[in-house]
């Protein structure tokens, strides 16, 4: 990161990958602005965090799947902070089951959530980038975007749906200066993970050639990396956090 501070958007940021991004960043003195939809708590406890190590942040409402709360979103960044310089739509969920299983509503949901909310926001800031001619959008994908996975027909369609919009996005807004990549985590250590029995891990770090978990704080780093000076010339790009597993 230059010196000079950035102002970060994460949206899902109180809680798992999206709060190591926000305190990441945070660490490395920037403005933050940390979305949440549930757990206002939570969304305070970072923003204090962040502020203790030495950023500054605020905490946002906003439902990514309604393109007023998104533009809104944006808005409360600006007037903060008078600026966005990075995007992370970290936002997501699941809601696993087989396709002969999967009801119509958990279909529709998780697109809603991880596609179009992401598409709602990258329509909210493209103005306010393209008017500076800068700007960094960063998508948060998966693995299983890229291979696939049985039980996630939603999950998987959402997040390979992302990536196609970030290719896509990266092609309409390079020549104003925006750069538009994704990062698809594999299996990573959160509360999601950690629930798993040891039986399951073992079986799901069978699959990883660095026989281990990545941690959150990886997928941040990639995200420090794609909006940092040193990839000034990557835009359109998946770079995959995995341990090797495809």
């Amino acid at each position: 990161m230059s010196k000079q501070a950035k102002t970060v958007i994460v949206t899902g940021g109180n809680t798992g990958i999206g709060k190591e991004i926000c305190l990441q960043y945070g660490a490395k003195k920037n403005n933050i602005v940390v979305n949440y939809i549930f757990d206002e708590d939570a969304a305070n406890d970072v923003v204090a965090h962040i502020e203790n190590l030495g950023g500054k942040a605020i905490a946002v409402y906003g439902d990514v799947t309604k393109l007023d709360d998104c533009k809104n979103i944006v808005d409360q960044a600006v007037e903060a902070f008078k600026k966005v310089d990075v995007l992370i739509n970290n936002s997501g969920i699941t809601r696993d089951n087989l396709m002969m299983r999967m009801s119509e509503d958990d279909f529709d949901m998780v697109i809603n959530v991880n596609l179009k909310g992401t598409w709602n926001m990258c329509k909210s800031v493209t103005r306010h980038m393209m008017k500076n001619r800068s700007g960094n959008i960063i998508n948060i994908s998966s693995v299983v975007g890229i291979m696939g996975n049985a039980g996630q027909a939603n999950y998987v369609a959402s997040k390979a749906g992302v990536i196609g919009l970030t290719k896509t996005l990266a092609k309409e807004f390079g020549a104003r200066g925006v750069r538009v990549n994704a990062v698809a985590p594999g299996f990573i250590d959160t509360k999601m993970t950690q629930v798993l029995s040891d039986e399951v891990r073992e079986g799901f770090i069978s699959q990883v050639p660095l026989r281990t978990f990545g941690s959150p704080v990886d997928v941040a780093n990639a995200c420090i990396f794609l909006s940092s000076s040193k990839a000034s010339y990557i835009t359109g790009q998946v770079l995959s956090v995995n341990g090797g597993m495809i």
